[in-house]
């Protein structure tokens, strides 16, 4: 297989991290420095930044609740990242990353294949969020942002969405897309302004009752209906 799907399934990082990671001569394929395509199988000996990595046969699956502070990213030199922070046993990676203000439902995962498939896909899976913002809520404000949103920074279109008022201050949002703190952005050119972001939900897993900080693994029929959305055997 590829280099980078190699990586990806070693659970050390995504896909695209992997290509960085190739691209900055930190890996190496039997003792030789690999190049972009290069392939590697189970019986390759493969090293990034010297240390050796191997496929791993039993794939884990783990739902987080990502504090607000934390950053998504596998960078050890993030002095608060996702990766140390839940200092788990076995390595893992992220599957639709939270910016650091946000918080929430976070899937972990060394199953490379599904991390791929959901990112790549990331504009037709539902993604749930409540949004608790200072201002008071108008009604006819969220009739208009489920249309979408022209964000003026960015130039661009929000896809339409689906809003449902929980109270004055509050509301839930299904998106399907994956533009930069988009949730943000829609709600500024409304003039609110969001002061808590939690996701609630990713295709079919629900944070459910984890509190910030708490992970659990994935039921066995939770995965299999996952790797079914995603497209996956």
């Amino acid at each position: 297989m590829r280099i980078n799907k190699y990586l990806a399934s070693c659970g050390l990082c995504s896909r695209r991290e992997a290509d960085l990671l190739v691209a900055e001569g930190r890996v190496t394929i039997n003792g030789i420095p690999a190049e972009p395509g290069s392939q590697a199988d189970e019986t390759s000996a493969v090293a990034v930044d010297g240390k050796p990595v191997q496929l791993q046969q039993e794939k884990t699956y783990l739902l987080c609740y990502k504090p607000r502070g934390i950053v998504c990213t596998a960078s050890r030199k993030e002095k608060d990242n996702i990766i140390e922070f839940l200092h788990l046993p076995v390595r893992l990676t992220y599957a639709g990353r939270l910016d650091k203000d946000s918080e929430g439902l976070m899937l972990m995962t060394d199953d490379g294949d599904l991390i791929n498939a959901v990112m790549t896909a990331g504009e037709v899976h539902e993604k749930e969020y409540e949004v608790t913002v200072a201002q008071k809520l108008h009604r006819k404000d969220l009739i208009e942002m489920q249309k979408g949103v022209f964000l003026e920074e960015i130039q661009r279109q929000t896809r339409p969405c689906r809003i449902r008022y929980i109270n004055p201050h509050t509301f839930r949002i299904i998106l399907t897309e994956g533009i930069n703190r988009e949730i943000r952005r829609m709600c500024k050119a409304y003039g609110y302004r969001v002061t808590k972001l939690v996701r609630v939900r990713m295709m079919n897993l629900e944070l459910g009752t984890l509190k910030p900080g708490e992970t659990r693994l994935l039921t066995g029929e939770e995965i299999r209906e996952l790797r079914a959305l995603a497209d996956l055997k």
